[in-house]
């Protein structure tokens, strides 16, 4: 990695992306607080689609006289998919439900738990399906605050008509440009029949009834991948490393090594017996080339849920044992280990919109983490502005590649 510009490493102020805030937020007259930070969907607004389900819930729920809330679990157990920062399941346990929130991603998660902390009984889950957490029908409400991938919709209606009870309703909320309506679509093929209860802000709201005891069309959820122990298998040769990926739907790539990926795993040096750390490791190629250039420990880390268990299954087939996967947003569970490099290729995407807290906290995190002398390799598309956000940081950049489509920049951290 050739060097540019270095000036040394210049101290920073802390970064909000790691500041959290309480807000209230409103459905009808019921308000709670909601926890928000920079990396959580949503954040610095209320999602229309969020709105919509959360008005729904107030609409059919239950208060006593005085306006207090209803007693949580009076109307039964709910079951919230993708539940964000926690807006929706709060709503429902103030009106009566016992809620349990489910979403895939660890900022979300916690954004969740801090929004219920109070709700005694509340369960908040890190997984992308409800698998065995909800092992019956046992749910009288299901919320699905749509993903924006035409497998995940499916795995999530099927999961909802799978736990709910006879009678119990399912609410389904997204935008339009979001898949609103061939969601609508398959609701309705699963559950017989869905009705549309708002539109507004490019938004749907449907709600459909569980008033059989089979989908109506079974086809329309069948698939393997409600099966959460069924990975697809991509044979791949990058970095000078022939193995195999196990991906699922929703992680990054999964259908094919992506080509920022591989780029990056043909530039990045890696000495024997070095330390490294990759963040947003995806289904872990970048682990396994380390491995397999010596690293003595690789640690990879991302926010997806499903990308821990398939990097976690890659490593494994591949037989690096040098490799720990966990769980983490950006690099908090690294702790206060420190690496002789980092590698990523950050997400830089917040649902539909671009937001540069993220990669600005990858670059801050990936420098905190790294030893004097260590190095950063960054990935991406050649016309993000990252550079000044690593030279703040570093005081220095450094180009490793400069492509078409891709860069690979970085830096050294000062001693």
């Amino acid at each position: 990695m050739p060097a540019s510009d270095s000036r040394g490493s210049a101290a920073l102020p802390a970064s909000p992306y790691t500041t959290w805030q309480m807000g209230p937020a409103r459905a009808g007259d019921c308000v709670v607080l909601v926890a928000s930070k920079p990396g959580v969907f949503a954040h610095g607004h209320l999602d229309p689609a969020a709105s919509m389900l959360a008005e729904a819930i107030v609409a059919v729920g239950e208060t006593v006289a005085d306006g207090a809330p209803a007693q949580m679990g009076a109307r039964g157990r709910s079951l919230h998919l993708s539940s964000g920062n926690g807006f929706v399941p709060a709503v429902a346990a103030r009106c009566g439900y016992q809620p349990m929130a489910l979403d895939r991603y660890q900022s979300n998660v916690e954004a969740s738990q801090r929004t219920l902390h109070d709700r005694e009984g509340a369960v908040v889950a890190h997984a992308a399906l409800a698998g065995a957490l909800v092992p019956d029908a046992s749910c009288t409400l299901v919320t699905i605050r749509i993903p924006t991938d035409k497998l995940s919709v499916q795995l999530a209606i099927a999961e909802a008509f799978r736990v709910l009870a006879p009678g119990g309703t399912c609410m389904l909320a997204g935008g339009n440009d979001e898949g609103a309506k061939p969601a609508a679509k398959m609701l309705e093929r699963v559950f017989g029949h869905a009705r549309l209860d708002a539109q507004h802000s490019s938004h749907r709201l449907l709600t459909a009834r569980k008033l059989v005891d089979a989908p109506r069309d079974p086809d329309a959820i069948a698939s393997p991948w409600l099966d959460e122990g069924h990975f697809h298998e991509v044979p791949v040769r990058t970095g000078g490393a022939a193995f195999t990926l196990y991906t699922r739907p929703g992680v990054f790539s999964w259908q094919h090594l992506d080509e920022a990926t591989n780029l990056l795993a043909g530039v990045m040096r890696i000495d024997a017996g070095e330390r490294v750390l990759d963040l947003g490791c995806g289904a872990g190629a970048l682990g396994v080339v380390a491995a397999r250039h010596g690293a003595s420990r690789v640690l990879l880390l991302d926010a997806d849920a499903d990308a821990v268990r398939c990097a976690t299954r890659t490593a494994q087939q591949a037989g690096a044992a040098a490799i720990d996967v966990r769980a983490s947003d950006v690099a908090q569970a690294a702790g206060d280990e420190r690496f002789d490099v980092v590698v990523t290729n950050p997400p830089f995407h917040l649902g539909k919109g671009t937001d540069l807290h993220i990669p600005r906290a990858f670059i801050t995190q990936s420098y905190d983490r790294l030893l004097p002398g260590g190095r950063l390799y960054l990935v991406a598309n050649r016309t993000l502005p990252y550079e000044w956000l690593i030279e703040e940081t570093f005081g220095e950049v450094r180009t490793a590649h400069d492509g078409q489509r891709f860069k690979v920049i970085g830096a050294v951290r000062g001693g």
